[in-house]
């Protein structure tokens, strides 16, 4: 605890630093002052535990730094010692919150008692605090877990109460990015980095195994949004976003729906299996509505893929191939089964292709791995894009086992997948390994074959396939970016400019 003292003379000044073991009953003196202003600036500025104030000083009495101090909420204690034994005077001094006043000539024992005395109080009051604090914290944290489970009894406890008034509210969920990791975490409560007294601005607490943040009003929402915004196209490596995965839920606009929010938190947590590589969050926006989960699992789907799988190995034909794992690919985004079972589902994939290809080609020597390390690397993938990428390599590796092939006519199979899906976000570390070949290789065969860069390409047929749309003047500009792969109008406008040399409705207009 911290004490500190004030007194005109520097003597008696020095005398109260010395008479009392302050160190031995538990304060440090934090600081001193010879006139009472100084004393009050220095007490505000320091907010000292305890005061020991001479009452007649220059400027400022001690009865008045008192007053004006507490008129600042200033809590702490005060013992006063005055050259007058004035009943007045103490009476006026005890009206504003003095705990000892005492006279001079000081006598060591008298102080000495005072000061155990207001020690004895300020712990008792810590403790006080300290306890009502614990319970408030366990209080709070339960309130938010029914809040969460939309179990609250909102006439049991205040909102004001526990800062849990706001306009909106909005819950996200945090967890390691990767699994496997073992080194901590950053929290995502400190990396938001808004001001939070009294969990003004948000909640953190940890609950059903989740990390759990409640957003509380407009400023730390559109803060957030501004932090998802720093990563959107993915956090580097190693840096703090990199070791976290989140979830977020709707905007919700009473205590009563935050359940809503919450929901959707957790049910895009069940769904990390469907993100893409690199993918550190994902929005309320990306939960696919019941409606849309239309594909189930079985063993006729089964059958069809490892057939159409099989037919494309033996053909040598890529394109399709790739087509083919795209499609199944999104299908089971919006399939209805849990991911255990779509995992088994592609085991049973690509054990049914490896059996047909063995049978076929059973004098040529296949490194096909052994049925129990498929079933475990499958089972063992955290998402889906890992499996299928698998699926490629190992597709890839088949087809040249059994036959042949050439950089031209891998070329001219995506150059044909270009062309048919130049609406999907297109890039060529994407779509090499479904070709075979790793990204840096395959762009400079693409740039030596066709004189320009696979970016240089992909707008180029997206402006081509835009021109066609411009000339049937059946939909706005901004329909047509979205149309032909371009998620930002104004994008989409410089590089048409670039390649056409006109505005996109310039060309329309010269056209018609």
């Amino acid at each position: 605890m911290n004490v500190f003292i004030a007194d005109d003379e520097s003597y008696v000044l020095e005398g109260l630093k010395m008479i009392v073991d302050w160190k031995g009953l538990g304060f440090t003196i934090c600081g001193e002052a010879q006139n009472g202003e100084e004393a009050l600036n220095k007490i505000l500025k320091l907010q000292p535990d305890l005061i020991l104030l001479d009452i007649r000083m220059p400027k400022l009495t001690g009865i008045e730094i008192v007053k004006l101090a507490r008129e600042k909420q200033f809590t702490g204690k005060f013992i006063i010692i005055s050259g007058v034994s004035d009943f007045k005077y103490a009476q006026t001094a005890m009206r504003y919150g003095v705990d000892y006043y005492l006279t001079k000539p000081i006598d060591e024992d008298e102080l000495t008692n005072a000061v155990i005395s207001v020690r004895d109080d300020l712990r008792k009051e810590r403790k006080n605090t300290n306890t009502l604090l614990h319970y408030r914290e366990k209080a709070r944290d339960t309130i938010i877990q029914d809040l969460l489970t939309d179990n609250a009894d909102f006439l049991s406890f205040n909102p004001a109460d526990f800062h849990l008034n706001a306009p909106v509210y909005q819950v996200v969920v945090y967890e390691k990015y990767k699994q496997d990791d073992f080194h901590a975490i950053w929290s995502f409560a400190e990396l938001l980095r808004v001001t939070n007294k009294d969990n003004n601005s948000f909640d953190n607490i940890h609950f059903q195994e989740k990390d759990i943040i409640l957003l509380k009003g407009e400023f730390s929402i559109e803060h957030f949004k501004l932090f998802l915004r720093h990563y959107d196209k993915g956090p580097q490596k190693y840096s703090p976003l990199d070791s976290l995965f989140l979830t977020y839920g709707k905007k919700v606009y009473s205590l009563e729906d935050v359940h809503y929010s919450f929901e959707d938190a957790c049910n895009l947590l069940n769904r990390r299996f469907f993100c893409e590589q690199n993918q550190h969050f994902l929005s309320y926006e990306d939960l696919p509505d019941n409606k849309e989960f239309t594909y189930s699992v079985n063993s006729e789907e089964c059958k069809f893929y490892y057939q159409l799988f099989t037919d494309y190995i033996q053909s040598f034909n890529r394109r399709k191939m790739a087509e083919a794992l795209k499609e199944l690919e999104k299908k089971l985004y919006y399939s209805n089964d849990n991911i255990m079972d779509i995992k088994y589902f592609l085991a049973d994939i690509y054990l049914q292709v490896k059996q047909i290809i063995s049978h076929v080609y059973n004098t040529v020597d296949i490194p096909f791995p052994s049925n129990s390390a498929v079933i475990n690397l499958i089972e063992s993938k955290y998402y889906l894009y890992e499996i299928i990428l698998f699926f490629s390599e190992q597709f890839e590796i088949f087809m040249k086992a059994i036959g042949n092939s050439s950089s031209d006519g891998v070329l001219n199979d995506i150059l044909h997948y270009i062309n048919h899906n130049y609406r999907e976000n297109l890039k060529l570390e994407v779509i090499a390994p479904l070709f075979g070949y790793n990204s840096s290789y395959l762009g400079k065969i693409f740039t030596k074959k066709t004189g320009e860069s696979f970016n240089c390409y992909l707008d180029k047929v997206r402006i081509e396939k835009s021109c066609k749309l411009l000339m049937e003047d059946k939909l706005k500009v901004y329909e047509i970016a979205e149309q032909v792969g371009y998620k930002n109008v104004d994008y989409f406008h410089k590089k048409f400019k670039k390649i056409v040399g006109v505005s996109p409705a310039e060309y329309r207009k010269k056209q018609n």
